[in-house]
């Protein structure tokens, strides 16, 4: 079983920055895919960026050139950093991960860390 730590976050002025990081633990065999997701008031649940084990990434286009997904492999901790922060960009955010097993990709979620942009 896979354990998945969200930290950061918070309340943020339009304009700022933050960082959000999770970190897996427990009995992992192999951390593949690690993401973040969002979820707005009333709104589903979107990707907003992910990262393969082999460094490859991939954004929503509402946050290209302003977010930066990146990890730490051997610590398995995923980081998201988030600036240009919008009004929009407010939600909860979610780190999803992959784990590998055997041939198989287990997944977690995280409980989720809200970030609120507001002046």
């Amino acid at each position: 079983q896979v354990q998945l730590l969200e930290s950061g976050g918070g309340m943020v002025q339009p304009g700022s920055f933050t960082r959000l990081s999770c970190t897996a633990s427990g009995k992992i065999s192999k951390i593949m895919t690690m993401a973040w997701y969002r979820q707005a008031p009333g709104s589903q649940r979107e990707l907003v960026a992910a990262i393969t084990s082999d460094g490859n990434t991939n954004y929503a286009d509402s946050v290209k050139g302003r977010f930066t997904i990146s990890r730490n492999s051997p610590e398995n901790t995923v980081f998201l950093q988030m600036n240009s922060l919008e009004a929009s960009d407010t939600a909860v955010y979610y780190c999803h991960v992959g784990e590998l097993r055997d041939v198989y990709i287990q997944t977690y979620w995280g409980q989720g860390i809200q970030v609120t942009v507001s002046s």
